[in-house]
């Protein structure tokens, strides 16, 4: 299930890589240099958008916060995340950009209670929908603070009951005792571009109650690091 989602990935974000490339001049202008490209050579008509596509990969940082003290993850849990994004420009007079994309989450945590150990394994397919605001600092450097939203499916992951040597998945429909499959919430951060280089640090702050139990709230919460690649 996880390469297939990899396999899926990769091909979105080659064709999306492919159509977001602009060259001119037989070139690759990086986004936020093309207004300064239509200015010297009018004779090119600037579009109504400005869109860019790139591809991420990190490390997320995770856990899980409830009422219910089985499910509560006072521990942070390492997973990935990769995928892709795509951005186009709101304004040609301001470099506002609304940026959303598919990425492979794993999220979950780690609790410890009454001498009792349980991991909880949450992996989503993620689709995040963002503001964000690419401020020129000198040469070919942005600083790109955003803020949002986003919504999550999960695909896969288990429960793991060491005290019973026990696991089971953390979105089957055949226990009480575990997570709903949809989670949203809000996304902030901000982003680092270099040329085409990108570095990217966010925090997933999770407001959908994700436990099955109507009586206990439990929720997700994610930071998200990564690097990638603007085309």
């Amino acid at each position: 299930m996880k390469k297939s989602i990899f396999i899926t990935l990769i091909a979105i974000a080659a064709a999306t890589s492919a159509s977001a490339q602009f060259y001119p001049d037989g070139r690759p202008i990086h986004p936020k240099n093309r207004a300064a490209y239509y200015d010297s050579h009018p004779r090119h008509h600037q579009p109504v958008t400005d869109t860019y596509g790139g591809v991420r990969g990190g490390v997320s940082l995770s856990t899980v916060n409830s009422d219910s003290p089985y499910l509560d993850g006072n521990r942070t849990k390492a997973g990935v995340n990769v995928g892709l994004a795509v951005g186009t420009s709101l304004s040609s007079y301001s470099p506002v950009y609304l940026e959303s994309g598919l990425y492979f989450v794993q999220k979950g945590g780690e609790s410890k209670h009454g001498g009792e150990k349980f991991t909880y394994g949450l992996d989503y397919l993620e689709i995040p929908l963002v503001f964000k605001y690419k401020a020129p600092v000198g040469g070919d450097v942005t600083i790109e603070p955003f803020l949002g939203g986003f919504v999550s499916c999960g695909v896969s992951g288990e429960i793991k009951d060491f005290q019973h040597r026990q696991a089971y998945s953390s979105f089957s429909d055949d226990y009480n005792d575990n997570f709903r499959r949809f989670d949203g919430g809000l996304r902030i951060g901000c982003g680092l571009s270099v040329d085409m280089f990108y570095i990217e640090a966010g925090y997933d702050l999770g407001l959908a109650n994700v436990g099955k139990d109507y009586f206990d709230d439990t929720h997700t919460g994610a930071l998200n690091l990564s690097v990638g690649i603007n085309f």
